[in-house]
């Protein structure tokens, strides 16, 4: 089933696309009643809004050994949904756009065992992660780099029937693409990443968490169209644009 938020009359609301139609919930996990043919995808927002967004990036040292992985945060205020604009400002420097599987928690993993973490998610959408390097350089903690405002598309929408273990991402620049890998490529499979963070954090309902780029990175600059597409899952359109 593939869960949305999409721009009512009324406002923001949340729905569910079964069969091609689309039915009004009262919140995401709500039993799925008879509703409304399917709205245009124009329509459709950030599938959730994140109480916290936490970020993954896989490290190995000079010997090939797997280092636990980096975290780090991305502020709620960078997500944006499909078709959104990703501005960038004149002078910002070399800034990267990578197509990442995000994994929407259902409820709350503490201390999680790999082999019971997934039961614990409520599905799984498409993560633009975008960086600006220049800026990463002069701040450690990454938050003038990762968290200016459009710099976490996700979309298009959950989907909750999904099996994250080897799923093909790609990239597209300009109807070209230019990054390409697979999420049986990440150092951690995404159970363990999961568990390993629920070990530093506790994870709740509606957190996002960015799970890494298995090579899929590309330069990005104002002008670009951007496509990250996962088998199984759809595709999420993003516009570069000029601050």
């Amino acid at each position: 089933m593939r869960l949305v938020r999409y721009q009512a009359a009324s406002g923001p609301q949340s729905g569910a696309l079964v069969g091609g139609v689309l039915h009004p919930l009262p919140e995401p996990t709500a039993e799925v009643p008879i509703g409304d043919p399917f709205r245009s995808p124009e329509s459709l927002l950030a599938p959730v809004l994140p109480g916290t967004v936490f970020g993954v990036a896989s490290r190995v040292d000079e010997t090939g050994e797997v280092l636990p992985p980096a975290t780090f945060l991305k502020a709620v205020g960078s997500v944006v949904g499909p078709g959104g604009a990703i501005p960038l400002p004149s002078g910002i420097g070399l800034v990267e756009a990578a197509a990442e599987l995000a994994v929407v928690v259902g409820s709350p993993i503490w201390q999680a065992d790999p082999e019971l973490v997934l039961t614990r998610v409520l599905g799984y959408t498409i993560a633009l992660d975008v960086t600006a390097r220049d800026e990463q350089r002069r701040d450690p903690l990454s938050t003038a780099a990762k968290s200016r405002r459009g710099f976490t598309p996700l979309g298009p929408w959950i989907e909750t029937r999904f099996d994250p273990a080897d799923a093909a991402i790609t990239l597209r620049r300009n109807g070209e693409r230019v990054a390409a890998g697979s999420t049986a490529d990440l150092v951690r499979g995404i159970p363990e990443t999961l568990s390993h963070l629920s070990t530093l954090v506790e994870l709740n309902k509606g957190d996002v968490v960015l799970t890494g780029a298995p090579g899929t990175i590309s330069p990005i600059e104002p002008g670009d169209a951007l496509v990250a597409e996962i088998d199984g899952i759809g595709e999420l359109t993003s516009r570069v644009v000029t601050a």
